[in-house]
């Protein structure tokens, strides 16, 4: 068990990182014995009974004149380098004369070890504000769990966690589709027709010439561009009008799509009305007859809002024009150009989304929560954040990462690299047009949807991976025993079918562990941390030796 020593101000961040650190803690209580105490408000901490105490502040506090800690530096932000990883710190950053960002002392049998930056508050900065684009390729957030889960095991400690994996998977991947121009023949003499028409023809040539089209991809493209006359005279099918290819691109795995609810609105931006290229020139009743297929492939519908992320009334009205058309229980947002604020969260709440998946780069790929996880952003009470990671448009277009296939291959590999680490759900995001001319994206995505296949993903909806973390937020450590010296783990949401089991992994103290499937209730001596002292309570009642 963890006792937290926190300022009240810091308790949103506190619990929701112990939501991504799903093991057993409790705001700290005097006069109980812990295994580690975490503190980051030192001014509150006195005398305590642990094994391991971890001081975070980015601050000169008094437990350092009192230990005799020299400081060599104080910065305003700056690079932390433990157990093989470095991460970007926000706040306030401390080093100690001759041993780095950490410092490690003695009291009887506490270890302490001092920690040159404020915890909770580098986990608000990622969770509300973000990272910016400079530090978009690390998962910081995950990087902060793994040194507290690091620091507890480098001394011998045993504990147990719930880690962010389906029970029978290494991660979830989420594939994502923004439905932005889903028929070109509702583009007449407009910019984007004639932006088709240069990129099909010159752009193909062009990227010939650099290496990063194919011969037959630039004959493809000019045969689009051919046929265009006839598609506007209703001669020829569509070619953009084809994004339900992606149920068999997908073959079986799952995917959900972000469809527009009205056409011909830009909306507003935080400046006031967005730029008119914004608006689409279609919605969700032009595309009303792909739906049934796209549906009964297990594909998802949800909202590519508009004005939604800024006031409640919007984000209803837009809600109920897509449940007009795809009727479900609970739906999901992405807003379009990733349009979001602060209070974007409270508002989408409000409305009654289950999820948002706006958070993410324009113009990058990478991690800007810092983490695959979802999580409950500041001022929701049900709504979920599924963080998007991965873009097409940032991999590809010149005015963002501009790189070939295969320079975008190499830079997505630690994407998967991390995946496979820290578990959670990489979440993917491939626009309706982009296996279309003049793209042509599709031979990427289907060997990406490989590789990552290889490595062990399993594949859901936005609202199937949500639901599962729902699942895992549910879950409640408590002491029990007359000897407070057992916990009980109680799973105490109703999942519906198809909801992949959750995952015990139990730390020895010796940087190994093992992992128990469950999904009822476990009850496990404290301080025994081992499988064959477990015993795992299924929904039924019945008994599972770990």
């Amino acid at each position: 068990m963890i006792g937290v020593i926190a300022g009240s101000v810091d308790h949103w961040a506190v619990r929701e990182f112990f939501e991504l650190f799903k093991t057993p803690w409790e705001f700290y209580q005097p006069g109980r014995r812990y295994d580690v105490v975490l503190c980051s408000d030192p001014a509150k901490l006195k005398s305590v009974d642990a094994r391991l105490c971890l001081i975070f502040s980015g601050q000169k506090i008094a437990f350092d004149a009192d230990q005799g800690i020299q400081i060599q530096s104080r910065l305003n932000g700056g690079e932390l380098s433990a157990f093989g990883s470095s991460s970007p710190i926000y706040g306030e950053i401390l080093t100690f004369q001759n041993t780095g960002s950490t410092h490690v002392s003695r009291s009887g049998e506490t270890v302490i070890i001092r920690v040159g930056f404020d915890l909770f508050r580098e986990v608000e900065t990622l969770l509300v504000k973000g990272q910016p684009v400079r530090y978009a390729a690390v998962p910081t957030l995950e990087q902060h769990i793994d040194l507290i889960r690091n620091l507890i095991s480098e001394y011998g400690i045993p504990f147990v966690e719930i880690p962010p994996v389906p029970d029978g998977s290494e991660f979830i991947v989420c594939l994502t589709h923004d439905l932005d121009h889903a028929l070109i023949r509702n583009h007449k003499f407009d910019a984007t027709m004639f932006g088709f028409l240069y990129r099909a023809t010159v752009g193909s040539a062009i990227n010939l010439g650099r290496g990063r089209m194919s011969a037959s991809k630039v004959l493809k493209n000019w045969l689009a561009a051919a046929k265009l006359p006839f598609v506007h005279l209703g001669l020829a099918e569509d070619i953009w009008y084809q994004f339900d290819r992606y149920v068999d691109l997908e073959q079986g795995r799952p995917s959900t799509f972000f469809v527009i609810p009205f056409a011909a609105s830009p909306g507003r931006s935080s400046r006031g009305s967005a730029p008119r290229n914004r608006a689409t020139a279609y919605d969700i009743s032009d595309i009303a007859p792909k739906i049934p297929r796209l549906r009964a492939a297990g594909k998802e519908i949800g909202l590519h809002g508009l004005d939604a992320w800024r006031d409640t009334d919007h984000a209803r009205e837009e809600a109920s024009r897509i449940s007009e058309f795809a009727p479900k229980p609970e739906l999901g947002v992405r807003m379009h150009w990733l349009y979001n604020n602060e209070n974007s969260p409270a508002v989408l709440d409000a409305a009654g989304f289950s999820y948002d998946s706006t958070f993410g780069y324009n113009e990058t790929v990478g991690y800007r929560a810092g983490t695959m996880q979802a999580y409950q952003p500041a001022g929701a009470t049900r709504l979920l954040q599924l963080p998007m990671h991965v873009m097409d448009t940032a991999l590809f277009y010149p005015s963002y990462l501009d790189f070939s296939e295969e320079n975008a291959w190499e830079y997505l590999q630690p994407f998967f690299d991390n995946a496979v680490r820290f578990g959670g759900a990489l979440t993917i995001n491939w626009h309706d047009r982009s296996i279309a001319p003049e793209r042509l994206w599709g031979d990427f995505y289907v060997r990406m949807l490989g590789e990552l296949s290889r490595r062990g993903a399993s594949f859901s909806t936005a609202s199937q991976a949500v639901s599962w973390f729902r699942k895992r937020r549910s879950v409640v450590f408590e002491r029990s025993g007359s000897d407070a010296k057992t916990l009980r783990a109680t799973v105490q949401y109703q999942a519906g079918d198809g909801v992949p089991p959750l995952r015990l992994r139990f730390h020895n103290g010796s940087k190994s562990h093992t992992d128990v499937s469950f999904e009822g209730s476990v009850e496990l001596d404290a301080h025994s941390l081992l499988p064959d002292r477990i015993t795992v309570l299924n929904d039924l009642g019945g008994a599972i030796n770990g």
